[in-house]
């Protein structure tokens, strides 16, 4: 199918990186054909539906980088708790009660809301990942996915598990779907079982996705038992020689970020979650000087407690300023990067979404901009960072395919997966 949305602004992030005030983007089946001026339209081109853009404007879809999407589940559970006593007295507890079908319903309400959001790609890292990646499949949404790895009782299972999410899943879906290998942190990995994640992710020729330095007592314990800061403790067991999604990177030292440029580490910065913990802040300004790529992530919806990349890409665009006390600090433009063409690298994922560029994959979002809030008209990225709300997402497409159109979803009954998920929390909460 051909479609055309015509008479939108859009802000492309690709090689038209200035805004285009009055545009059009031509899109075959799941691909993008055309994106600029209206005048530009190759003249055999004919849709099959119009999408009228007036009033709009045209991005590519929000990337959440680091997620838990099945912790919807656990939304408010042992709130305003340290991260450790939190995750060991409420958390784990409750994931030990989760079944596979629980997962599955936890993340069709996880992806509704993001697709609501204004999400269209994500990375998750969590239990039973195939239900996940059957929400992701149903749903229409696009994920890289990853089952959690930790050491102890049931190691082996789960690498057994991680090897048939990747034989079952990876490029499955229409191409929406890929795999990533995934240890859960420092912490709660042995030497051993890091290097077992290392030689899957290689083999595999897949990332690795895994929370790093996300609070001062994980480093300051990683400094007494390894002698060394977790990432440099990471990089001397080899993770950094594939492809690596650092999330938080709260408690990174100028060494840490030195390693992380040269080896390409994607930091995922999670400002909400970072903050409601108590975790820190991280050295965001400082990183993007470096050159390390800095993308945008929600955490689980237990720990933020909302899936809003949007509200990420707003605090992450203030907390620096107002920090520092310096106003230049992560610009409008930057926190819009990293939630969009950042993100797509984080996920190994730029060479086909990230920017609306001809012979990208059709994943953008579509915002009204008449709301009172968005006049008189401003700059794009300055919109988006300062004034822009989740209500104004109107239309949301993931592969061509429109997964929500003037802001109802179109693939997901949220009703019935409401119900599901009420029924599940008070299950697998109570005490």
């Amino acid at each position: 199918m051909k479609t055309l949305i015509d008479h939108i602004q859009i802000q492309c992030f690709g090689n038209q990186d200035a805004p285009i005030v009055d545009g059009c983007i031509a899109i075959d089946n799941d691909r993008i054909l055309y994106t600029g001026p209206r005048g530009g339209l190759p003249k055999d081109f004919e849709e099959d539906v119009t999408i009228e853009g007036t009033g709009k404007l045209a991005l590519p879809g929000f990337i959440n980088a680091h997620t838990h999407v099945a912790m919807t589940g656990l939304r408010g559970v042992g709130g305003d708790r340290d991260l450790f006593k939190w995750l060991q007295e409420e958390i784990f507890p409750a994931e030990d009660r989760m079944t596979g079908e629980d997962v599955y319903w936890l993340s069709m309400l996880g992806i509704a809301e993001m697709i609501r959001n204004g999400v269209t790609a994500f990375a998750d890292m969590y239990n039973f990942e195939g239900q996940v990646a059957q929400a992701v499949a149903d749903t229409g949404i696009r994920a890289s996915l990853s089952r959690g790895v930790l050491s102890g009782p049931g190691e082996d299972a789960r690498f057994a598990e991680a090897k048939e999410l990747y034989d079952t899943w990876h490029g499955e879906a229409e191409g929406r779907i890929r795999t990533m290998v995934s240890a859960h942190a420092v912490y709660t990995c042995t030497d051993t079982t890091l290097i077992r994640v290392r030689n899957m992710a290689k083999e595999m020729k897949v990332p690795i996705h895994i929370h790093i330095s996300e609070t001062g007592k994980e480093v300051a314990d990683c400094i007494r038992e390894h002698k060394r800061t977790p990432p440099r403790y990471l990089h001397d067991l080899g993770l950094f020689d594939v492809p690596v999604l650092a999330a938080h990177c709260a408690h990174v030292d100028e060494a840490d970020m030195d390693l992380l440029a040269a080896h390409e580490v994607t930091a995922v910065h999670n400002p909400v979650s970072n903050l409601k913990l108590g975790s820190g802040i991280a050295p965001v300004p400082r990183m993007l000087e470096k050159g390390v790529c800095v993308a945008l992530g929600s955490d689980g919806a237990s720990s933020n407690n909302n899936l809003s990349v949007l509200k990420e890409l707003r605090t992450a665009a203030l907390i620096h300023k107002g920090a520092a006390r310096d106003p230049l600090l992560v610009t409008a433009y930057e926190a819009c990067r990293m939630a969009t063409v950042n993100g797509a690298k984080a996920l190994g994922w730029d060479d086909e979404i990230g920017t609306l560029e001809a012979g990208k994959k059709a994943d953008l979002i579509l915002l009204n901009t008449t709301a009172p809030h968005w006049i008189p008209a401003q700059e794009p990225c300055a919109g988006l960072a300062y004034a822009a709300q989740e209500a104004d997402i109107d239309t949301v497409i993931v592969d061509g395919n429109v997964l929500m159109e003037n802001r109802e979803l179109t693939s997901i009954d949220l009703e019935e997966v409401g119900v599901k998920v009420q029924e599940i929390h008070d299950r697998i909460t109570k005490k």
